[in-house]
C-alpha cells in the first residue's frame, strides 16, 4: 500500500478564475432580480451557437443532462422502442454510457484507438445491427473523433449522431466545430472543463423542431410555448400562451440552470481564445519536457485534420505500473485521475461481465492510462514540477 499525502500546493486538474467581467455579470443579474431563464442565458446560448457552428444552443444544469434530453428528444421524435441501440466508445466518462440505460435503450460497446483513446471507426459497423438507432462519439481529453468516417457510416446505415462534446469546445475536426456535425452536440460547464459555470451543460444542434423538444424536456417536458416568463408577455398570442402554459407534452426533467450561472459562462465565453490557448501552451511544454520518454510513455499525439483543446493531458504506461507512478505522483502534489475507464466499472460488470476480451484497446488503457491537469492556470513553474516529477519517477 502507498501512503499517499497530496502536497497543499498540488497541481490539479481543474481550475476556476472568477474575473472582474464575471463578478460584473452576476452582480447585474442579481440586481436585475432574474434567477430564472433570462437575457444572460439568451445571450450565452447565443453566442456559444456561433462558435460551435449550429443555429441553436439549449442551457441546462450538466453536460449529462444535454446528452439525456439529446437521447430522449430523438427517441420520442423518431419513435425508436425501449431496448432499441446506441453505439457508444469503450473509453468514456460512464455518463455517456448511463444517459442510454436511463432511456431505456440498450448501450452498445466499440473499442477505440488505443493512441488516441477515440472510438475507432472501423470497428463500427460490426456492431450495427437492426436495432441500432444512434452512434455516440466522443471527443475525449479534447481531441475530437474522427467524425468523417463516423459521419458518412451513420448516413449510409441511417443512424443518428449525438456528438458528446463534454470534453471539447472550440476545436474542428475534419474543419467543422465540434458539436455542429451530429444531430444534437452536447457540452459540459462543470469543474475542470474550459468554460465553467459550476455545474451546467449545453445542447446545441440545426433543427429547430429538436431545439424545442430540447427545451421543453429541460423544463420538466412543459408545451415550448411557454419555456420562460417572457413568453407571457407576446402581445396578440398572449391569451394562446396563458391557455397552454401548463401543459406538459413529454415525461421532462427539472434540469434548468440560472441566470447566475450563464452569467459566469458568458464571461468566460467570451475570453475563450485566451482559455485554448494557454492549455495549449501548457500541453506543448508538458511534451517538449517528456518527448524523450517516448519508450516509457504513450504522449497525445494529434492526427492529421484534428485539433486539440486539451481539457485534460492523457498519458499512458507502456511498461510500468501505472499504480506506482500515479501514486509517486500524488504524493509529490501532482492529482491525477485514471482515464476515463468504463467497461470494467463495478456497475457494467455486473450488467455485462467481464468485457475485457472484447475490447483490448480499451482494456490496455483501463490498465495503463491516466491523467494530469493542463487548464490554463498551472503555472510555468507548475509545468516544470509535473515534467520533472514524471522523470524523476524514470529515472
Amino acid at each position: 500500500m502507498y501512503n499517499i499525502r497530496v502536497l497543499k500546493t498540488s497541481v490539479g486538474v481543474g481550475t476556476l478564475r472568477v474575473g472582474p467581467r464575471g463578478r460584473r455579470y452576476v452582480q447585474e443579474a442579481l440586481l436585475a432580480n432574474r434567477l430564472s431563464y433570462g437575457p444572460f442565458t439568451r445571450r450565452f446560448e447565443a453566442l456559444f451557437a456561433r462558435l460551435h457552428g449550429r443555429r441553436h444552443a439549449a442551457f441546462c444544469n450538466s453536460g449529462t443532462s444535454a446528452l439525456h434530453v439529446a437521447l430522449q428528444a430523438l427517441k420520442e421524435k423518431y419513435r425508436w422502442k425501449d431496448g432499441d441501440e446506441v453505439l457508444v466508445p469503450a473509453v468514456s466518462f460512464v455518463a455517456t454510457a448511463n444517459v442510454v440505460l436511463h432511456n431505456r435503450l440498450s448501450p452498445v460497446f466499440v473499442d477505440v484507438r488505443q493512441d488516441t483513446y477515440n472510438v475507432n471507426p472501423e470497428l463500427i459497423e460490426r456492431k450495427i445491427t437492426r436495432r441500432t438507432r444512434a452512434v455516440i462519439p466522443v471527443h475525449l481529453m479534447g481531441l475530437p473523433a474522427e467524425m468523417p468516417a463516423i459521419l458518412a457510416i451513420a448516413r449510409r446505415r441511417g443512424l443518428k449522431v449525438i456528438e458528446d462534446s463534454c470534453e471539447a469546445m472550440f476545436v474542428k475536426s475534419g474543419g467543422r466545430p465540434v458539436g455542429s456535425m451530429g444531430d444534437v452536440g452536447c457540452f459540459s460547464t462543470y469543474a475542470a472543463h474550459y468554460v465553467t459555470t459550476g455545474v451546467g451543460g449545453l445542447a446545441t444542434t440545426q433543427d429547430a423542431d429538436l431545439d424545442a423538444r430540447l427545451r421543453s424536456l429541460i423544463n420538466h417536458g412543459r408545451d415550448p410555448i411557454y419555456l420562460s416568463m417572457d413568453d407571457s408577455k407576446r402581445g396578440a398570442g398572449r391569451e394562446k400562451v396563458v391557455d397552454r402554459r401548463f401543459r406538459f407534452l413529454s415525461a421532462g426533467h427539472s434540469f434548468r440552470a440560472t441566470e447566475m450561472e450563464a452569467a459566469l459562462g458568458l464571461a468566460q465565453l467570451e475570453d475563450w481564445r485566451s482559455i485554448l490557448a494557454a492549455r495549449r501552451a501548457v500541453a506543448q511544454d508538458y511534451l517538449r519536457g517528456l518527448a524523450d520518454l517516448d519508450g516509457e510513455l504513450q504522449l497525445p499525439r494529434v492526427p492529421p485534420g484534428q485539433e486539440h483543446a486539451f481539457m485534460l493531458f492523457p498519458l499512458a504506461v507502456r511498461r510500468a505500473k501505472k499504480r506506482a507512478l500515479v501514486h509517486f505522483l500524488e504524493r509529490r502534489g501532482v492529482e491525477t485521475r485514471d482515464l476515463m475507464p468504463l467497461i470494467n466499472q463495478p456497475v457494467y460488470r455486473r450488467m455485462f461481465g467481464n468485457l475485457d476480451k472484447k475490447y483490448p484497446a480499451a482494456r490496455w488503457i483501463n490498465e495503463r492510462g491516466f491523467y494530469v491537469g493542463c487548464h490554463q492556470d498551472v503555472s510555468p513553474v507548475q509545468r516544470r514540477r509535473v515534467v520533472e516529477t514524471i522523470r524523476r519517477f524514470f529515472r
